[in-house]
């Protein structure tokens, strides 16, 4: 197995092999992030592509300053936003400044991975976008108002809306349990 080194040496070369091991190795983590931002499997698959494009684009600027795939899932979150943003006009987002904060954790002990990613996919598409960013990539909300153009109080809203409509979601289907309290 080649390391990354080698393989981003290769691909800088043009090496088909060699962009052909680095689609194979990344291409599952890279579409499970693309899920992530999708509605369908079939939008993701487009992100994934969109992504990949990207990223063989920008190997020449990569200077191994990062993991090869930390550096990847940035590119896909990005390639995921800016598809986002060309139909956010569709899916307005709201601030909702009295939106109580939801302060339950909850155990997701049973729930498998499929209904989780079908469960983010669910959700409204700005709620959906936040919650990815913030909950899963490990962005602020300031950060996350600055990439998406809209307000911080913003970001939080979606984030709690995104949080509760989860939760009812669990709730509805007999998955939710509050953190520390025994399964009935």
């Amino acid at each position: 197995m080649l390391s990354e080194r080698e393989l981003v040496e290769g691909c800088r070369n043009g090496e088909r092999a060699c962009q052909k091991a680095l689609y194979d190795r990344f291409c599952k983590k890279m579409m499970v992030v693309c899920l992530r931002y999708s509605k369908s499997t079939m939008e993701a698959e487009d992100m994934l592509q969109e992504g990949f494009v990207r990223v063989f684009q920008g190997l020449k600027g990569f200077r191994h300053d990062a993991k090869l795939e930390t550096w990847m899932t940035r590119i896909m979150v990005n390639t995921a936003l800016n598809h986002h943003r060309k139909k956010l006009y569709l899916y307005p987002m709201v601030d909702i400044e009295d939106l109580d904060l939801l302060q339950h954790e909850i155990s997701l002990s049973g729930v498998q991975f499929s209904q989780l990613i079908e469960m983010v996919q669910g959700l409204p598409q700005g709620c959906q976008v936040v919650f990815n960013l913030f909950a899963i990539e490990g962005y602020s909300h300031k950060e996350i108002a600055g990439m998406l153009g809209i307000s911080e109080g913003t970001s939080k809203s979606q984030y709690a809306r995104a949080r509760m409509l989860l939760m009812n979601r669990l709730r509805n289907e007999g998955m939710y349990k509050p953190y520390g309290e025994a399964q009935v």
